[in-house]
């Protein structure tokens, strides 16, 4: 919490605190001296606390007048009190949150190629720790404010507004982004992102979730280059646990990712031939280097090959996929530089 706003709030407990505290006074008093009923001191003490001129309940005596005159003053300065800090805590919250927020948009302008998760739901969230365990940069559309004060972070930037206005994905760096992931609940409005997004950024990767298989074509259709479906995805898992339990169990622990437990990686080869003629895989020598076992390659157009030949020639805007422990993993990046 910021020290700030800690500190207003450590006041108004203290205001409430003195608020309680000449009330119980109050009441104790009246009931006291004049010998009031319950009903009647707390009635005697909230009017004479709040000014509001009402008449006795019956005379005063000249010892319960001075003490009326005691808790008159007392309780103006208090409630002065408490009205001062009440206020001065509403717009120290406001301009801390306007700052707050002004300092989020300046981190969200200065990305370039990042990506763009609409929707702070459960895929949504799964999608941005996979993204933070590879220290890829992205930024979060959600429309509930709740969601984003609990979940917010530096790690985890933000822009509250729908997924679904041309301003809102502007204002999350759509028109410099390199990918965007529609993670809505609903697949209306993820088709709806879908079409904005290919709009604004024609060149732009796009990933879109679909509740129903209806929606797959419609999805691919508006633009989007993938279209996950979870229930299926999730039933096929399911029965594959049947079928081949243990190459899917050893695939799922390959997924798991976290801060030192990363160990798949894909690598651009212009990154691994910085400066120099890109050739083979055994001109490249990553097992002996890192540990690290090349076991598929992406070539330029797109085709997969899995477990490719240490004699191919690797081509320009290729890239190989690597298997490693996560301290090999760790190596390989730290060799090439690779963020």
């Amino acid at each position: 919490m910021n020290p700030i706003i800690k500190l207003f709030r450590e006041k108004i407990y203290t205001a409430i605190f003195l608020l309680v505290l000449i009330l119980i006074i109050g009441v104790l008093g009246f009931k006291v001296m004049s010998d009031y009923s319950w009903i009647d001191a707390i009635y005697m003490t909230v009017i004479t606390i709040t000014t509001v001129g009402f008449g006795e309940v019956q005379p005063l005596d000249d010892n319960a007048k001075i003490f009326t005159v005691f808790l008159i003053l007392t309780s103006v300065v208090i409630l002065g009190y408490a009205i001062t800090v009440i206020t001065e805590y509403i717009l120290s919250k406001n301009n801390f949150e306007e700052l707050k927020q002004r300092k989020m948009q300046k981190r969200i302008n200065s990305l370039s190629n990042h990506i763009i998760i609409c929707g702070y739901g459960r895929n949504g969230k799964q999608a941005a720790k996979k993204l933070l365990a590879y220290k890829k940069p992205f930024v979060v559309i959600e429309k509930n404010k709740e969601t984003i004060e609990k979940f917010q972070s530096e790690l985890v930037p933000f822009v509250l507004g729908n997924a679904n206005e041309d301003e809102v994905l502007l204002q999350a760096g759509i028109d410099r982004a390199s990918t965007l992931i529609s993670a809505l609940p609903n697949d209306a409005d993820n088709l709806f992102v879908v079409l904005s997004a290919r709009q604004i950024n024609s060149k732009m990767n796009i990933i879109s979730r679909a509740s129903q298989e209806t929606s797959y074509q419609k999805l691919k259709l508006a633009g989007a280059n993938n279209v996950i479906l979870p229930d299926r995805i999730g039933g096929d898992h399911m029965a594959s646990l049947v079928v081949v339990p243990d190459l899917i169990e050893f695939i799922d622990n390959l997924s798991i990712v976290g801060k030192a437990n990363v160990n798949i990686e894909e690598i651009a080869v212009e990154k691994l031939f910085v400066g120099t003629k890109i050739e083979t895989l055994r001109h490249l020598d990553l097992r002996r280097k890192t540990g690290c076992t090349v076991i598929g390659y992406k070539n330029g157009t797109g085709e997969y090959i899995v477990n490719p030949e240490a004699d191919m020639q690797l081509e320009p805007n290729s890239k190989i996929i690597v298997l490693g422990r996560p301290e090999q993993i760790q190596k390989l990046n730290l060799l090439y530089n690779i963020v």
